[in-house]
Parts: structure tokens; sequence; C-alpha cells
């Protein structure tokens, strides 16, 4: 470390015995900032900084981290909880993807970072299989900040792979239902574009698991649908 000679500090004494109080802060602090540039005899061992002595400086082990919260991953939109496995369910977060626990939340694994969007509108398991997962994407809170997604995806591997169902243009899932006995027949209530008209807008059907929709309700090019209920004794 630098060494500073100890005239600087008796110079500094003398001078400031006939000065204000004013000009003595204003003196310290000019040899404050000044104090690095002030340098001892360059033959002098104590300033031979070596790279190990900067390594073992009190503050070279602080490192920036995150705290949690502090960063925005948007609002949770929806859980699908295993239906045997109660400490196995997702979560579907409107700017954050979608996460998955083993152990009832005390730990959470990112399945969909890999995916066309990060904006999420809801998320379901097929009552018939739990490891088949649905996800719209598309945030469903129509707002000024807002992610819009790409469609609805498909897992039938627990959330380890994804494929990309359709309705591409919808931008805004509002929910997903699958038939409680036949897992190939889906809804899909689809907001469609938030500032546009057009694009996949209203409620879909397949029974085919997805690989081809029929739009079954069509309001008008610039109305959507958000949510909507199955009857479960006549699905």
């Amino acid at each position: 470390m630098t060494s500073v000679p100890c005239c600087v500090s008796i110079t500094l004494h003398q001078h400031l015995q006939g000065e204000s109080n004013v000009a003595r802060w204003w003196l310290i602090l000019a040899l404050i900032i000044h104090l690095p540039c002030l340098k001892a005899d360059e033959t002098s061992p104590s300033t031979d900084v070596t790279k190990e002595e900067k390594k073992k400086h009190p503050l070279a082990g602080m490192k920036f981290r995150s705290l949690g919260p502090a960063l925005m991953s948007g609002r949770v939109v929806g859980l699908a909880v295993h239906p045997e496995n109660r400490a196995r369910y997702y979560a579907a977060v409107a700017s954050g993807g979608v996460w998955k626990t083993e152990n009832a939340g005390v730990s959470w694994k990112p399945v969909f970072d890999g995916e066309g969007s990060y904006s999420i509108g809801c998320v379901v398991l097929d009552p018939q299989n739990s490891n088949t997962v649905w996800v719209g994407t598309g945030e469903n809170n129509s707002q000024r900040s807002v992610g819009y997604g790409d469609g609805v995806y498909k897992s039938i591997d627990a959330g380890l792979t994804w494929k990309n169902m359709g309705l591409k243009s919808s931008e805004h899932i509002g929910k997903i239902q699958v038939h409680p006995h036949h897992s190939d027949i889906v809804y899909v209530a689809a907001q469609g574009p938030l500032w546009a008209s057009e694009g996949d807008r209203g409620l879909y059907k397949t029974t085919g698991g997805g690989r081809t929709w029929e739009w079954v309700l069509k309001i008008s090019e610039n109305t959507g649908i958000t949510d909507f209920v199955i009857n479960p004794q006549q699905p």
C-alpha cells in the first residue's frame, strides 16, 4: 500500500492553525482526493504492490448477487397442481415463464426458458394424464405494460420438452380447459392482439390434441374471449 510522507501531515497541521473552519474542510477534502497521487520512493518496498496483495484486499471477495424479489418477474397468473402428488405443481408467471416445483415450493426450476415467449397466460394439466401440460402464452391482463405470446404449447413429458400447437397470432391466451374424459379435446379462450384487430381471437376447440383447431365462437374482429366454463355433467 502506498505510504504518505509524514511531512504532508505536519505541513497540513501548521497551515490549518491559521485558517477558518471552512478552509480547513476544503483543504482536508483536497488532500483526500489527491492522496492516491502521492507516492513514496519507487525503491521503497512499501510501494511494490503485487497481484497477490491486490487479491488480499478486504473487499476483493465481495460480489454482486440477487437478493430475490427485488427483481420483477411479473404476476403469478395460474397454478397447476398434480392431483396425486401435491408437492409437484407448475406456476405460470405473466412475464416470467413457467416454473416447476417437486417439493411444494421449497425450490423451483424454470421449465419454459427455451421456448418462444416469456409471457404466460395460463397453465393446465390433462385430467387423464398429469404428465401432459398445456400452456397458453401471452399475459391475459389487458393493460398498458403487457407481454404477448406466440400461441399454445403442449408438453407430454411433464415439462421437459415443449411443442407449439398453433394459434400463434392469438398473442394473449385467457384460459385452457381439457375435456375431463378425452385428452384430445381441448378448448382455448384467445383474447387476440391487444392493440390491433384480427388475429386468432375467440373460442377454439381441438379434437386432435392440438393438431388442428376449430373456431367455435367468433364475436368480432375486435372481441376476444377471456374466460369460459365447461359443464361437468355434460362437457
